[in-house]
This record gives structure tokens, C-alpha cells and sequence, in this order.
């Protein structure tokens, strides 16, 4: 027996001397079971130490987030497909708030709401990741929105001016032109120290990879960052896409840079809330939506700002996208947002079919903020712009039934018609702030009232190019100083008159 003792000596001696190095310690895991699953909402129960807005993991590698807790189970909105996810499958604690990545590696990338590449790009490097819920500025941490944004299109640029740090709504019936409007105003920030942000929520892929090739093609990518909650998408990763956008264009913001984010649609959005409040029974209100509706935007816009010099100076502009139902300001979501932001342009679909592209309704857009945010130049140009094309849009619709008009009356007629030729803009043709204000001089001065409005349209697409060749100089110190000397204004003038002769005048 001796021999044998040390056979089995020498064969586990050495295993049971590791298996007494070994330092045991116990291990806490927090491991739940699904009980129910469907439509993007899992039941879980056994985690009777989760909390409201937990991150907890599914087995096969799925996230979801903890939306409504009861004594015994536990509702969770999922963040990835559902496929491998039953009914007795295990679901982890995490005991962590949901977050994404921030910095500037992501800048030129398309990602996902919780910030995974979904461009096929090498994995993101991230500074940090913050979370996507976080406080909105104090008032005492905010300074008055001045700075202008110029977004390229004269008809907002000039009477609807928008500055950095504003939330100004774009709102519209369906296919009126409101991606276009802000894409735009991306686009116009090519060369600017604006950096920008893109949310699309509830948007075919299709339609996201046509202003992600828009953006590469005709703007900067390299300074853009696409945020996408495709259509197809879970509920929850729709629902988390524009506080997770949000979030990733406060880090510049807080950097003391520019930002601008913008949401396409909040519409959309607020019916995938809707959605996920009746899948977790909550109570619904008016339309069904849940009580929580107006907290839902709330929360998100207020978080675009202007801040003061003490912390740091930066902006964040908010452009919120709304959709109406046959030109209804006056539904519940319209009506929220707009009392939730500083102005709106509402976009007029007998405009669009008209032709008058973008297709703006100039009395009932408004920009709260005003002229403050104006250039000096583009402040002095403007001058009875609005009024004057008030009053033409109230003549014209006499003269439709035939009634007859004096001299003057149509003369204000004719000069309207070329102010609304001057405000149409084909769609990425963004207009530079020299090239504005060439237009609005012109127009002010009656030099395009003898023109036939073919001659004003083949006048507007030259003009760029001449001021381009003729005054560079001062289009570049109008661009830089955002004002207008007298030796500028002259050229400006010589350049126009030399453009409508040109173009036929």
C-alpha cells in the first residue's frame, strides 16, 4: 500500500497543492430570469436590487434598459434584437446607467444610440463616456444668445435669423423640404468652427444613407457625426438616439467649442415613446400618449445653451424636425415643442407644390431671439424686407380674381414677385453672408423690378461666381467681420450691376 500511497502521491499531490493556493473568494452576480418578451419590452424577475434606468445584460450579449420597476419583476426596453431571447433566459445586473462615448474620435463616423460604428469602420476609441441623461445648464451658467448661425438660406438668414445656443423648431407636413432645410444648414457649416451633429430617429436607411452621402459629398464629414435610430430598429434604441446624439455634442459644447445638433423627427420619437409607455402598461392621456409627453422634449432641448465665459463660452443649437397633419400647428406634439423652443419656420406644402423652395410661411415662422443674433450688415439689409413682402403677399391675392390696380399697387406687386424670386434656393446651393446681402441690395434698390424673372433667376446663379471674381476681398472681410464698409458696399454694387448685365438686364 506504501507504493501505491506515493503513486498517487506524485500523480495529485501537486493538483491539491495549487488547489490550496488558490485564493477563494465570493462572487456577487445579480442573475435574473425573462418571464415575458415582445414587441422590443422583456419582463424580468429575480433582480430584486434593480433601479429605474439600469443597464442590465441578456445572455446572449443584448442590452436593455430598466424603464419601470415593481415590488417583483422588472420591465427593461430592449437596446439590440431580440433574436436567442425567450422566455427562462438569463439577464445580468450591471448596476450601471446607460452611457455612450464621447470625444472626438467619433467625428466622421455613423453610429449606433449607444455609439457602436455601424459605417464598417475600425471600433471607436472613445475620451470617455458620459451619461445620456444629464442636467440642462442653470440660468446662471447660460449667457444671451448673440452669435449669429448662418444657415445658407436667405429666406431664414434674413428673416428668421437663428443664433448659437438657440432651439429653433422645423415643422411641416410630410415631404415639405424639413431634412432639406437642415441639411442644408449642415452643409453651410463646411468651413465654419461648428461642429455637427445628425439624429435621425424612426428614418429608412435609405433616406440616412442619402444625407450621409450628401454631407460627404457636398460638406464635411470629418466634422459631422451621424447618430442613427433607424426605422427597423428597437423602440428603445429609437427612444435613447437623440439624448445619446445630445450627449456626444455636449462634449464639444463643454469644451467651450460650437455645436449643432439636429433631430429628424421628434414626431417619430415621441410615438416610439408612446409605444414603449403602452407596452409597459403606464397610463395613457390625450392621444394615448402618456402624461410625460411634454418632459419627454423638455428634457432634451432644454439642454442646448449658450454658456458664459466662465464655463467656457461654448454653444449647443438645437434644430428639432416636427411633422403636422395637413398644416395642424395646433395637435399635442406641435404644440409642445413649439412652446418648448425659442421660434419655429414652419414649411407651407401650397408653397412646395407652388414651386417656392424651401418653402417657408414667412408670417407664421418666427425666431424668438430676433435680429440680436444678426450680423451688423445683414441687420441693416434686411430693413422692410418682411413688411414689403407681407403687404405683396396681400395684394396678390386681390389681383387673383382679376380686380384691377393702380400704378403703385403694382408696382409693390412686381417688387414683391422679386423678392420671392430672390428668396427661392435650390437645395444644397447654400448662400454665403456677401452673397446674401449682394441679393438683398439689389433687391431693395428696385434694380431687379424691370428684370423678367427668367433674367432674376439667371441673375441669382451667376452672382456667386461674380463676387467671387470680381471683389473677392471684401467678400472675404464681409465673411470674417459679418459687417459692411463703404469701399465693400460699393464693390458689391459694381459686381451686381455687372451681373444683371450680364445675365440679360
Amino acid at each position: 500500500m506504501s507504493e501505491l500511497d506515493d503513486v498517487l502521491r506524485g500523480w495529485f499531490g501537486p493538483a491539491r497543492d495549487r488547489i490550496g493556493a488558490m485564493q477563494v473568494a465570493p462572487v456577487v452576480a445579480h442573475v435574473g430570469t425573462v418571464t415575458r418578451i415582445g414587441d422590443g419590452v422583456a419582463t424580468v424577475t429575480g433582480l430584486p436590487g434593480t433601479k429605474s434606468e439600469e443597464v442590465l445584460e441578456f445572455a446572449n450579449g443584448a442590452r436593455g434598459l430598466v424603464l419601470r420597476v415593481s415590488v417583483d419583476e422588472a420591465s427593461v426596453v430592449l437596446l439590440d434584437a431580440a433574436e436567442g431571447i425567450v422566455a427562462g433566459s438569463a439577464v445580468r445586473g450591471t448596476g450601471e446607467i446607460i452611457r455612450v462615448p464621447v470625444g472626438e474620435a467619433l467625428l466622421g463616423r455613423v453610429v449606433d444610440p449607444i455609439g457602436r460604428p455601424l459605417d464598417g469602420g475600425p471600433a471607436i476609441i472613445a475620451e470617455r463616456h458620459d451619461p445620456v441623461e444629464r442636467p440642462a445648464p442653470g440660468i446662471a451658467d447660460r449667457e444671451l444668445v448673440t452669435e449669429p448661425l448662418m444657415t445658407g438660406l436667405t429666406v431664414v438668414d434674413a428673416m428668421i435669423p437663428l443664433g448659437r445656443g438657440q432651439r429653433e423648431l422645423i415643422i411641416g407636413d410630410r415631404k415639405t423640404g424639413k431634412t432639406a432645410v437642415a441639411l442644408d444648414t449642415i452643409l453651410n457649416q463646411k468651413d465654419t468652427d461648428v461642429i455637427c451633429i445628425y439624429c435621425a430617429v424612426g428614418q429608412k436607411a435609405s433616406t440616412v444613407g442619402q444625407v450621409v452621402e450628401s454631407i460627404r459629398t457636398r460638406g464635411n464629414l470629418g466634422r459631422c457625426i451621424v447618430v442613427v435610430g433607424e426605422a427597423d430598429a428597437p423602440p428603445g434604441a429609437q427612444w435613447l438616439a437623440p439624448y445619446a446624439a445630445c450627449t456626444m455634442a455636449e462634449y464639444f459644447r463643454d469644451k467651450g467649442m460650437h455645436a449643432l445638433v439636429v433631430y429628424d423627427d421628434l414626431t417619430k420619437h415621441a410615438i416610439v415613446y408612446r409605444e414603449l409607455s403602452l407596452l409597459l402598461r403606464r397610463p395613457p392621456g390625450r392621444e394615448a400618449y402618456p402624461g410625460d409627453v411634454f418632459y419627454l422634449h423638455s428634457r432634451l432641448l432644454e439642454r442646448a445653451s449658450k454658456l458664459s465665459a466662465a464655463k467656457g463660452g461654448g454653444s449647443l443649437t438645437a434644430l428639432p424636425i416636427a411633422e403636422t397633419q395637413g398644416g395642424n400647428l395646433t395637435a399635442y406634439i406641435p404644440t409642445n415643442l413649439i412652446s418648448i423652443t425659442d421660434g419655429q419656420i414652419f414649411l407651407e406644402p401650397k408653397l412646395f407644390y407652388e414651386g417656392q423652395k424651401p418653402a417657408v410661411n414667412v408670417g407664421l415662422s418666427v425666431s424668438r431671439v430676433g435680429s440680436a443674433t444678426q450680423a451688423p450688415a445683414m441687420k441693416a439689409a434686411v430693413g422692410t424686407l418682411k413688411l414689403d413682402y407681407g403687404q405683396f403677399l396681400e395684394l396678390e391675392v386681390f389681383t387673383r380674381f382679376g380686380a384691377m390696380v393702380d400704378a403703385r399697387t403694382q408696382a409693390k406687386i412686381d417688387h414683391g414677385r422679386r423678392i420671392r424670386a430672390m428668396l427661392a434656393q435650390p437645395q444644397f446651393r447654400p448662400a454665403g453672408l456677401a452673397t446674401q446681402l449682394a441679393l438683398l441690395t439689389a433687391t431693395a434698390s428696385g434694380q431687379l423690378d424691370p428684370l423678367p424673372l427668367p433674367v432674376v433667376e439667371r441673375f441669382k446663379a451667376a452672382l456667386p461666381d461674380r463676387l467671387a471674381t470680381d471683389c473677392p476681398e471684401a467678400v472675404a472681410r464681409i465673411t470674417e467681420t459679418g459687417k459692411l464698409a463703404e469701399d465693400d458696399r460699393a464693390a458689391l454694387v459694381a459686381a451686381v450691376a455687372a451681373c444683371i448685365a450680364a445675365a440679360g438686364g
